[in-house]
């Protein structure tokens, strides 16, 4: 059903308390995501924005159109990828990635054994944390002479979100943190100004769906690096250190967590060390 030009124009009600109530119990329990007082008109203004797309009335009954099992699903995606959408760019902690470099360098010896390097951007958005991870892994192997050997996974609950990344095309002002060698070397400008990440920096960076509640059955193991940042934000206290003590535990031995700052206070996993460095929030794993 298509809305009417006046209906389109028609403002909507406030949402209640009950509403508002109902949204914040079926958000948590279906991502985990937390939605506070102060987020109500937030979740207002997006779930509007959907109702006149839809041509519906009422709060409720987008509810219940959401909540209608297989049916909903299809709508709980798209919903998602309002609610999830983050405005970001590459390199977004620049003293973050400046410490993967480092650390980088200093496992280059398991490259020269025939291994590889697996990186994980938890929470990727639209990617361009997933490809500033593998920049950086890229130039780290290129310094050193070795073809790049190393492979970078995204995750991230908004199907839309994962679709841009897997057309890994952007804004120039997306690209603001990027230094110039690095745009002329990885990326090719496209004719509407926009710039593409190279053929083969994409096929070492794959794209998936997870939902972080569902980390306990994530494939990945052994991982060298895991990046987590700004994700932490929207769950409660006790799921951040759940969420965490899972990631730990796919870290290979030696194996970097880096998480943004601020995020989690007075954590501590018996795996992990804190890394000496105080621009970031980061732990590798203990062997």
């Amino acid at each position: 059903m298509q809305p009417s030009g006046s209906w389109a124009l028609t403002a909507l009600p406030e949402i209640s308390a009950t509403e508002f109530r109902a949204w914040q119990v079926l958000l948590e329990k279906r991502s985990g995501m937390v939605l506070n007082e102060q987020r109500r008109s937030f979740l207002q203004t997006i779930l509007g924005s959907r109702l006149r797309e839809l041509g519906l009335d009422s709060y409720a009954s987008y509810f219940r159109q959401v909540s209608d099992g297989p049916r909903g699903a299809i709508e709980w995606s798209h919903l998602m990828d309002r609610l999830t959408v983050q405005e970001t760019h590459f390199f977004r902690h620049p003293p973050s990635f400046r410490y993967l470099g480092e650390y980088l360098r200093g496992r280059l010896a398991c490259l020269q054994a025939g291994g590889d390097w697996q990186l994980w951007s938890v929470g990727c958005a639209s990617g361009e944390e997933a490809y500033s991870l593998a920049l950086v892994a890229a130039e780290v192997q290129r310094e050193a002479g070795l073809s790049e050997r190393f492979g970078v996974t995204g995750t991230d609950i908004s199907l839309g979100a994962l679709a841009r990344a897997r057309e890994g095309c952007y804004a120039a002002r997306r690209l603001a943190g990027v230094p110039g060698e690095l745009l002329e070397h990885y990326f090719r400008e496209q004719p509407d100004g926009s710039f593409r990440v190279c053929d083969s920096l994409r096929g070492r960076t794959c794209f998936a769906r997870l939902n972080v509640l569902d980390l306990a059955r994530a494939p990945q193991r052994g991982l060298d690096v895991i990046f987590c940042h700004n994700l932490l934000i929207y769950f409660r206290r006790w799921q951040r250190r759940d969420i965490l003590a899972c990631l730990a535990e796919r870290l290979a031995p030696g194996g970097l967590l880096v998480i943004g700052v601020g995020e989690v206070a007075d954590w501590h996993h018996p795996l992990l060390l804190p890394v000496a460095d105080e621009q970031v929030l980061a732990f590798t794993r203990k062997g």
